[in-house]
């Protein structure tokens, strides 16, 4: 039987979604009732144009959403629910301490707007944690911090003033199934008697109490989104050169994931690939039988956080592909860093590490190409006391190392 926050006549009455984007919130109503949302606003018309087309039984409109008539677009009929999120970048952390927008911060007024209009038996809204610190404006543009939280509160108390029973909480998707660490406040107001109920996690951090002793799922992880079958474009081919802050990311990501990595793995590529083949092996498995020819390659990939600048004195973020990834934004974030075989003929060409190599000669023509960056500074010194150049380098696989696969634990040092 189901509770009665999710029991709800819902298919008599309408439900809105009223900064609607490309359709993610939708297709999540859809999903909970079984049926279309009836009714999606946004000014944008290019995110109504993908919301059309992911949503094609509801109904569309292309405007500000204050301009909109409750009551007009409604036609009357009672509405179940109304979803609300509005815009967040004026509250996020993420604008650091640029001068924010009165207007956008002021969208959720709307929802109070709605609720005295046709009074929706369910509100939601869903925003940043940051939210909850809604207030005034000083005469910078700024957040004033002796007033933070002021007009959340006001808000709040305007919905309860017309009958509404109102919650927050501020919930992980991790923990939820999805695998993200986003993390966002979620909003309920009610005025139908009913109470508000707040789902029971069903994931919790892989070395949790809850997770070890199977109550509860472990978190889904960020290697399960990519499809390991698609060769991607070397990041140090692009026409504009990185920047400094992403190659330090990445610098780092080598360092943590494959350099000082406990768990990296091994590909064979010496065999014919068939169907469904998985020609991985895990390092805590036995060799398969050694020859003279270069048949095995270890392979570490990593996932970096491009987008974001670090604060002064924070390390690289090099993210974990075996941990939640973090929110996905409009923009690109996250890059995937990972090792590939070089032939060194007709010039040097990356093969995918999931292919069969190709023919192998008398002569040298393959490499398993990885890297790591480091930066010796002016008091540096290698084991026979020479001291190292001020710049950085790069150390390549040695062609000994290449040609017996033998492990030279500690024996090389940076040239």
């Amino acid at each position: 039987m189901l509770t009665p926050q999710f029991n709800l006549a819902i298919h008599a009455e309408l439900v809105i979604d009223l900064f609607a984007g490309g359709g993610g919130a939708s297709t999540g109503i859809e999903q909970a009732i079984g049926r279309a949302v009836d009714i999606a606003i946004n000014h944008d018309p290019e995110a109504i144009s993908l919301h059309q087309a992911n949503h094609p039984q509801t109904r569309h409109f292309v405007s500000d959403v204050f301009e909109v008539d409750p009551v007009k677009v409604t036609d009357g009929q009672p509405v179940g629910l109304l979803w609300a999120s509005p815009d967040c970048k004026h509250f996020s952390k993420a604008k650091g301490g640029q001068p924010v927008s009165k207007k956008i911060r002021s969208l959720a007024w709307v929802v109070c707007k709605w609720a005295k209009a046709v009074r929706p038996r369910v509100i939601c809204l869903e925003n940043v944690e940051e939210f909850q610190t809604w207030g005034p404006l000083g005469a910078d543009n700024r957040p004033c911090p002796e007033r933070k939280g002021k007009t959340f509160k006001r808000w709040v108390s305007s919905l309860q003033g017309m009958g509404y029973t109102v919650e927050w909480r501020e919930l992980r998707a991790c923990d939820y199934g999805a695998p993200t660490i986003r993390k966002r406040l979620f909003l309920v107001a009610r005025c139908d008697g009913q109470p508000i109920l707040w789902p029971a996690a069903t994931h919790a951090a892989p070395a949790s109490l809850p997770a070890k002793a199977k109550k509860l799922n472990p978190w889904r992880t960020a290697a399960e989104c990519i499809d390991w079958s698609i060769t991607a474009p070397s990041i140090f081919e692009r026409k504009k050169p990185l920047a400094e802050a992403t190659c330090r990311r990445i610098a780092k990501g080598i360092m943590r994931y494959v350099v000082d990595a406990a768990e990296p793995f091994i590909v064979q590529y010496h065999s014919a690939k068939r169907a469904g083949d998985d020609r991985t092996a895990s390092l805590g498995n036995p060799l398969p039988t050694q020859t003279t020819e270069n048949r095995f390659a270890l392979a570490v990939p990593t996932l970096i956080q491009t987008g974001y600048g670090e604060r002064e004195g924070q390390a690289p973020r090099a993210l974990d592909l075996h941990k939640p990834i973090g929110t996905l934004v409009g923009s690109q974030k996250h890059a995937l860093v990972s090792a590939f075989l070089a032939k060194h003929y007709t010039g040097v060409v990356g093969s995918d590490m999931a292919d069969p190599v190709a023919t192998v000669t008398s002569v040298d023509h393959h490499s398993l190409v990885t890297a790591n960056l480091i930066h010796l500074g002016p008091g540096d010194r290698n084991a026979g006391g020479k001291r190292y150049s001020q710049r950085k380098r790069l150390r390549h696989v040695c062609d000994d190392c290449r040609r017996r696969m033998d492990v030279h634990a500690g024996q090389h040092q940076p040239w």
